[in-house]
């Protein structure tokens, strides 16, 4: 898991849930890549597409746009 500092908390409070607690989001790297099905969990990125390793730090982000697609978890 990796806990989102407060500078996330504006965007993610202004963005819709996807359930209680929880939103899914597409998550972009500052090196390029990009990060799909990413549950963020009271501002902890939680997993990814039910993989709980994160393999990037909070300096690594360069953008969070929250999708709220659960089409993966089917």
């Amino acid at each position: 898991m990796l806990l989102l500092s407060a500078k996330w908390a504006p965007l993610l409070t202004s963005q819709p849930e996807a359930g209680m607690g929880w939103q899914v989001a597409t998550i972009r790297l500052k090196d390029g890549r990009s990060f799909e099905h990413v549950v963020i969990q009271a501002g902890t990125v939680a997993s990814i597409a039910n993989d709980p390793h994160i393999p990037f730090f909070e300096d690594d982000i360069a953008q969070i746009v929250v999708t709220n697609d659960i089409s993966w978890r089917h």
